[in-house]
C-alpha cells in the first residue's frame, strides 16, 4: 500500500490503446510505448483509462491490455489497471487484471445517469473490499459530500483518490478534513490544474500529454514538488495550445490530439474510435504539427 500511495504523489500517466491496420490493439506497439513511458520515469501507468478509451474497448480487449503493460512495464512504473461498467463487470476484470501482474485497481466513475452520491461511493468500496491489491478512485464529480470522500479516503483498501473536477473549493475542504486520514488526493485533471491542485494539498496528477513528451511532464512534476510553481507554469504554458485543442468538439477531440501527436512522432497508433473524433480538421492538424515541432526545438535548445 505504501508504494502505491507513493507513486501516486508522482505521474500517473495514461497511455493510448494503439491499433493495427484492421481495428484490433496493435500489441507489439502498445508494449514499445510502455516500455518507453517506463524508461522514462514516468510512477504510475493507468492501462485502459480515458485516454486509453476504455469505453471504447472490450471486455477482452481492457483484459489484453492489462496484461500488455504489466508485461512491457516490467516492473519500472506501476501499472494500475482501469475498470469500470457494472460492479461485477469492474470485480471480474480486476481479478484478472491482479492475476496479469497488476500492482493496483483504478475504479472509473460510475456513469449510470440514475447513480446516487452515496451509492456511487459503495460502488468504490464494494470493488475495494473485493480487491486483493490498493484500489485508486476516479471521481468525476463534486456532488459527495465532505463525509462520503471520508469514507472513500478511510477505507483500508483505497490507495488514493483521483479528483476529476475543477471544484478546487470542494477539493481544498475535503483535503483539510480529511488529514488523519492516509490516503492520497491526485489532480485528476492534467499538467494545467496540477500547480492549483497542489497549492491546496493534492499530491500527484494525472496525464494524457505524457504520452508525447514524457520529459517535460517530469520536469512539471518535478518542479511542483520543489515548490517551484512559476517554472511550472512557464513550461505547461508552452504546450497550452496541445491542451487547448483536445477541448474541441466539446471535448470529442481529447484523445485524437494525442494520437494524432504520436504519428508526427512516427508512432502510428491508428485512430480514436467512435465516438471519440476519428481525425482532426486540416487547420487542426496543422495547428497540433507546429506545437510539436515548438517543443521539439525547446528540448533540443
Amino acid at each position: 500500500m505504501q508504494s502505491i500511495r507513493q507513486s501516486l504523489t508522482g505521474i500517473s500517466g495514461v497511455p493510448v490503446t494503439p491499433y493495427d491496420a484492421n481495428g484490433a490493439i496493435n500489441e507489439p506497439l502498445l508494449a514499445k510505448l510502455i516500455a518507453r513511458l517506463a524508461h522514462a520515469g514516468i510512477h504510475n501507468l493507468m492501462a485502459a483509462g480515458n485516454t486509453g478509451e476504455f469505453f471504447s474497448l472490450t471486455p477482452d480487449e481492457i483484459r489484453r491490455v492489462h496484461a500488455v503493460t504489466a508485461e512491457a512495464a516490467d516492473g519500472r512504473s506501476l501499472v494500475s489497471a482501469a475498470v469500470g461498467r457494472s460492479l461485477t463487470e469492474a470485480k471480474a476484470l480486476a481479478r484478472d487484471a491482479i492475476g496479469a501482474g497488476c500492482d493496483a485497481i483504478m475504479s472509473h466513475h460510475p456513469m449510470d445517469p440514475f447513480a446516487g452520491p452515496e451509492a456511487q461511493v459503495d460502488y468504490f468500496l464494494d470493488l475495494a473490499d473485493a480487491s486483493t491489491v490498493p484500489v485508486i478512485a476516479y471521481v468525476r464529480t463534486d456532488t459527495f459530500p465532505i463525509d462520503q470522500f471520508r469514507r472513500l479516503g478511510g477505507h483500508d483498501n483505497v490507495a488514493g483518490v483521483k479528483f476529476a473536477s475543477p471544484n478546487l473549493m470542494l477539493i481544498a475542504d475535503v483535503i483539510r478534513q480529511t488529514k488523519d486520514l492516509p490516503a492520497i488526493w491526485v489532480c485528476g485533471l492534467a499538467e494545467a490544474w496540477a500547480p492549483a491542485f497542489y497549492a491546496i494539498g493534492a499530491q500527484g496528477f494525472t496525464s494524457g500529454f505524457v504520452n508525447v513528451f514524457p520529459e517535460i511532464s517530469l520536469a512539471v512534476h518535478a518542479a511542483l514538488v520543489r515548490g517551484g510553481f512559476v517554472q511550472a507554469r512557464e513550461m505547461i504554458d508552452r504546450f497550452a495550445g496541445f491542451e487547448e485543442l483536445r477541448t474541441h468538439h466539446r471535448n470529442g477531440a481529447n484523445v485524437t490530439v494525442v494520437k494524432e501527436a504520436l504519428s508526427i512522432l512516427g508512432y502510428h497508433v491508428g485512430a480514436v474510435r467512435l465516438p471519440g473524433v476519428p481525425a482532426l480538421s486540416p487547420a487542426e492538424r496543422a495547428e497540433l504539427e507546429a506545437i510539436i515541432g515548438a517543443q521539439k526545438t525547446a528540448k533540443v535548445a
